[in-house]
């Protein structure tokens, strides 16, 4: 089936990330209106094949590739795809289907449940967590929702949007009644292409924590789920990758959040691992371990699955906040 040359799902939320002018979502080309451009230029965002948009200029790359690389890309691809933080991706579904509890700043968003209309995953990677939370909204059999995959890899972004569009969830595909429609974007954080109180809900899964500019696009009463390593997360291989282990200060930023957000819930989870050398060198590749640690540390811990899987545990944190 050939795609619209429309959006079947337009939101009203995109700006150009230029102008900040209005940002339509179409099926081959996003277009601003240019209406707050002084010389009223109309700047285009082509579709890649793979169903995404760049929002990202240049002057907010801090490197030529910015993100997680290729490699990282594809070792988290293969490690999450065995299911070693399923427990995590099944918990960040379940909070999705969850209704909103202990915000007094919000009579209709008690009323709601966390999928609302419009969610933004931040830090989306190539869409593990992402493809859950779609899935949850879809489940819940309510008016289609939209949901925002945000990263600053280009990569990682790319293997999302194909993902999507062979489920057929790209926001210009011609999706069910009741299913997610799906956006998936390169853009900053720091400055996200979107206008203010645009959103119902934001998650950030390992992501970077922005109060102010999660503020600034949340509706009042919107939520913000939060997940972080806890105290513990990955002990053992650490413990043989260092001679020094300093303990995940996981709720850290939470005094930042708390002149904008409201604390609701704090959930712990964990899940016992026991890896062969394959799955082991991928854990070590897409985390920050990789290149921290000495190279005979990372040597030596990969040889003592030679003889037996290497066994630790993954240890989550997540955070369910609401705005102000």
């Amino acid at each position: 089936m050939n795609a619209p040359q429309s959006s079947q799902m337009s939101l009203s939320s995109f700006v150009c990330p230029y102008c900040q002018s209005p940002l339509h979502a179409d099926a081959k080309t996003w277009q601003c209106d240019g209406s707050l451009n002084d010389k009223g230029t109309r700047h285009p965002f082509d579709v890649a094949r793979q169903g995404y948009v760049n929002l990202l200029p240049v002057q907010n790359k801090k490197s030529k590739d910015p993100g997680d690389s290729q490699q990282s890309i594809e070792a988290r691809h293969r490690f999450l795809s065995q299911g070693f933080y399923q427990p995590l991706q099944q918990l960040i579904a379940h909070l999705v289907n969850q209704k909103t509890e202990g915000s007094a700043e919000s009579t209709q968003s008690n009323n709601q449940t966390l999928s609302s209309q419009t969610w933004l995953d931040v830090g989306c990677g190539e869409g593990y967590y992402t493809s859950a939370m779609a899935q949850a909204l879809s489940n819940q059999h309510q008016p289609k929702s939209a949901l925002i995959a945000l990263d600053i890899s280009k990569p990682a972004v790319a293997l999302l949007a194909r993902t999507a569009k062979q489920q057929h969830q790209l926001w210009y595909q011609d999706n069910s009644e009741g299913s997610t429609a799906v956006y998936p974007m390169v853009a900053s954080a720091s400055h996200l292409p979107l206008t203010d109180n645009s959103l119902d809900a934001i998650s950030s899964i390992f992501s970077p924590i922005l109060p102010d500019e999660f503020a600034r696009v949340l509706r009042v009463g919107g939520r913000l789920i939060i997940a972080k390593p806890d105290a513990g997360h990955l002990q053992s291989m650490r413990e043989a990758l260092f001679d020094e282990v300093r303990q995940h200060d996981s709720d850290k930023f939470l005094d930042e959040l708390a002149p904008l957000f409201k604390l609701i819930n704090t959930h712990q989870i964990q899940a016992p691992l026991s890896l062969d050398k394959q799955a082991l060198s991928d854990l070590l590749t897409m985390t920050p371990y990789s290149y921290r640690a000495k190279a005979e540390k990372r040597e030596a811990l990969l040889a003592s699955t030679d003889t037996q899987h290497f066994e630790t545990t993954a240890k989550f944190v997540v955070y369910e906040l609401v705005k102000r």
